[in-house]
């Protein structure tokens, strides 16, 4: 409430005791009474002053509310309006996400809903299909074809690449592994979704007869040289699913990380313009199950890893077997994730077109490398859609000196 204080003359101020009282009611207006005597026969006199203004540092006027939060949709139409992308690829990188989201779903209620356990089936590579194998595969398809911008679609879970009938714009190129570490599904650990952008190739571009839904082997090697290199990818990113569910993208400005908040069921911009930390944790993921199967100059790799730093204390281990697990780790913590080729597996593990290159290109935006052991996965053509390459990832630095025991 307001109070006048009798002060001299030129010193008489009003002030406030309450300062979200900006008007007096009739109730709280002093009456004639009430008005202070002075002695002498100068009428006093009432001057407002101001409070005097700082100056509000730049850094704090920068500073986000806590209210004001960006969400992926948001963040896509900037990309839009700023001309990094064009409204076919925020679409398409749209549906990947409401994919995303699907398969979190089901991954949390997977022991509930009986969705745990071997489907039954065997996949290109010969490899036990899980029950969300099938149906992650189905809603990543679904997702595509609705969003009629995606022309050609190629899978880990599909023996060949799948032309879409429902495109009407666009025609871009999408391969994905729709669950990357299925494995883990039965234990409730860490799994993900990784995928991969390309243009369209108005050269490849073939009509389809209606029952026909995938392309021959003619074909299917024009969808590989649209697909090859990694260089060519125009955006890649991949969906963790463990005790957050984190959408990590990139559309070759940086590398932007998106946390659900199921409170809005929407992805919320955390973590952005990620950079692999320079002098980041001293961690290395290899799956040292296979130690006696690597050539002898990894060994010494791995040997030197084992040995005391200057601190006194070797490289911590750590090993998810799940791809989206460890490069995500490694962009938030730096290390390096080696997945190298053995004697039983002479082309090593990972597929080149649909996890190694999208994972290879998110590294490079956030500053680290990825080498097949002795060039870079990028750079490397795929001969085939589901192409094998063993692959060494991770801080730059990590991947200098791995290349020193290497050479």
């Amino acid at each position: 409430m307001v109070q006048a204080i009798p002060t001299p003359p030129s010193k008489l101020l009003f002030t406030t005791t309450s300062p979200s009282i900006t008007a007096l009611s009739p109730l709280h207006r002093p009456s004639r009474a009430a008005t202070p005597s002075f002695p002498g026969n100068s009428a006093p006199k009432f001057r407002c002053q101001a409070a005097a203004s700082t100056a509000v540092p730049e850094a704090q006027l920068k500073k986000k509310s806590i209210y004001d939060i960006e969400n992926l949709t948001t963040w896509l139409l900037k990309q839009e309006q700023e001309g990094n992308i064009d409204t076919e690829l925020t679409i398409v990188l749209s549906s990947i996400s409401l994919a995303c989201k699907q398969i979190g779903s089901l991954l949390q209620r997977s022991s509930i809903i009986n969705l745990t356990g071997a489907q039954g089936t065997i996949n290109i590579q010969g490899e036990d299909q899980k029950k969300l194998d099938v149906i992650s595969n189905e809603l990543f398809c679904n997702c595509l074809r609705s969003s009629g911008r995606t022309g050609i679609i190629a899978s880990e879970e599909e023996d060949v690449p799948v032309a879409v009938e429902e495109t009407y714009s666009g025609n871009y190129i999408v391969v994905f592994d729709p669950i990357d570490g299925s494995a883990n599904i039965d234990t409730a650990l860490t799994t993900g979704s990784i995928f991969g952008i390309y243009g369209p190739d108005e050269q490849c571009l073939v009509n389809f007869d209606d029952d026909d839904d995938t392309l021959d082997q003619a074909k299917e090697k024009c969808v590989v040289s649209v697909c090859q290199p990694g260089t060519n990818l125009l955006a890649a990113g991949y969906c963790l699913y463990s005790s957050a569910l984190v959408f990590t993208i990139s559309i070759g400005n940086g590398v932007f990380g998106f946390t659900l908040d199921s409170t809005y069921g929407e992805f919320i911009l955390t973590h952005e313009d990620i950079k692999i930390p320079k002098s980041g944790k001293r961690i290395y993921s290899f799956n040292e199950g296979n130690y006696d199967l690597w050539d002898e100059k990894l060994k010494k790799y791995l040997d030197h890893l084992r040995q005391p730093g200057p601190e006194g204390k070797p490289y911590s281990g750590r090993y998810i077997g799940c791809l989206v697990g460890e490069i995500h780790r490694m962009l938030l913590c730096g290390g390096i994730y080696g997945n190298p080729k053995n004697k039983n597996s002479k082309n090593g593990n990972l597929r080149l077109l649909y996890e190694c290159a999208p994972m290879s290109y998110l590294v490079e935006q956030a500053g680290g490398k990825a080498i097949d052991g002795h060039k870079r996965i990028l750079d490397i053509k795929p001969e085939q859609v589901h192409q094998r390459t063993p692959i060494f990832i991770g801080s730059a630095d990590e991947i200098e000196k791995l290349e020193s025991f290497l050479a």
